[in-house]
């Protein structure tokens, strides 16, 4: 593969040891989607080598051995997935519209906006920010409040549902998180009374924020800056029942969860409840730490947002979970942060246990060893919205490091039997 990306033929006269590499592929999109690619380090590449991103729509046969050479480790970073790449489907363009964004709420009479198979990817353009996309940058505090109090279900622009096809209760859809470049602002901001400090300001707080050209990092004052880290808050399927549920929530299906590893090249598994999954997503974040304690992040919208979501048949899960690079992570929600803890490393230890073929007890003294349990979300959470519904949340992360080769293949086949 060396011998590909280090090629100095011209495009208009390629030798024809290389000609497939220099034919490229019918459809560029789907080969930044592929997974384990590195959009930008692709793209930097072909304009290194003079090659026109849009000039390489040729034949397939290159365009397979050009993205073969884009996963290997001269292109991949740190987004590059751990596990084995899926081959991509076809990619779905869905942009947010009026028809295709409904903000606050998860409503299961909302009609299908995409219908999908296992491996395709749905690209997002140009995401709305919080209320239908209404917050502008610089809009000051007061002004913005009259648009939130519109929203009581929430603030989210939930973009869906799609629906893949196949899917029933009792499987499992994998979101793999392929690109995640957001817009160039965003904000932090808290109402008074919220947060986990509810009462430690007497006024409400708003920072707007800027991020560079290259989407690396977003100035916060003089001399602070922020390494951006993109994520997706809101991942959900819909919830069983026939009521609408608020995106402000969370629990077995996903939702709110608001986890700052699930970045490009991660994975989260959802536990599909209703026949299609059903698929909702939301809430952009340019960088979040782990709690979200004034209750925002960067807040932000997804100027290119590309998600590929894989079914897997029959796969008992009863919390989300995650793969990264490096770990598996389980979340476990509860009305305390002691609750939610408890409730990560019990489904901890009865999925690892099972998909590991180690006893609970061993899954235990691992996580006790060498996991780490964090707090995923914890605010001062309260209204209507919240009553009966778990407010904190704590994600259990283990290392992969832990285990060999065959049995991170055995945990991953529990999640991905077909695989």
């Amino acid at each position: 593969m060396s011998q590909l990306i280090d090629c100095c033929c011209p495009v208009q006269d390629p030798c024809p040891r290389h000609l497939a590499a220099h034919q490229a592929a019918q459809n560029l999109d789907r080969a930044y989607a592929v997974d384990g690619v590195d959009g930008d380090a692709l793209g930097a590449e072909l304009d290194r080598r003079g090659i026109s991103r849009r000039a390489i729509l040729a034949g397939s046969a290159g365009a397979a051995m050009f993205v073969q050479a884009a996963a290997s480790p001269a292109f991949a970073g740190a987004t590059g997935h751990a596990a084995a790449p899926h081959p991509a489907g076809r990619v779905h363009e869905l942009p947010s519209t009026h028809q295709t964004v409904k903000v606050g709420e998860m409503d299961p009479a909302t009609p299908i906006v995409l219908e999908i198979e296992s491996g395709d990817i749905v690209h997002y353009p140009n995401t709305w920010v919080n209320w239908a996309n209404e917050a502008k940058y610089g809009m000051a505090f007061d002004a913005r409040e009259p648009i939130r109090k519109r929203y009581p279900a929430g603030p989210y622009s939930l973009i869906g549902p799609v629906a893949v096809k196949g899917a029933e209760p009792g499987d499992v859809i994998e979101c793999r998180m392929i690109r995640l470049k957001p817009i160039d602002w965003g904000w932090n901001s808290w109402p008074h009374g919220m947060g986990a400090l509810p009462d430690g300001f007497d006024k409400p707080y708003l920072h707007y924020l800027k991020m560079d050209p290259e989407r690396r990092f977003a100035q916060f004052a003089s001399g602070v800056r922020i390494p951006l880290a993109p994520i997706q808050a809101v991942m959900a399927v819909q919830p069983a029942g026939d009521k609408p549920v608020s995106g402000i929530l969370s629990g077995r299906y996903g939702g709110n969860i608001s986890l700052r590893d699930l970045q490009e090249g991660s994975s989260l598994f959802l536990g599909v409840e209703v026949p299609g999954g059903r698929l909702w997503t939301g809430d952009s974040h340019a960088a979040q730490g782990d709690g979200v304690v004034d209750q925002t992040a960067i807040e932000t919208a997804m100027e290119d947002l590309r998600i590929q979501y894989i079914l897997h048949k029959k796969v008992p899960l009863t919390t989300p979970i995650a793969e990264t690079h490096d770990a598996w992570i389980v979340l476990g929600y509860g009305n305390t942060v002691d609750d939610a803890l408890i409730a990560s490393l019990k489904q901890m230890m009865a999925w690892l246990s099972r998909a590991s073929g180690l006893s609970e007890a061993d899954i235990y003294a691992l996580a006790s060893i060498s996991g780490s349990f964090r707090i995923t979300q914890y605010s001062n959470q309260t209204g209507s919205v919240y009553r009966n519904n778990p407010a904190k949340a704590v994600h259990g992360v283990l290392p992969k490091a832990l285990f060999d080769a065959s049995r991170l293949a055995q945990i991953s086949r529990s999640l991905r039997p077909g695989a």
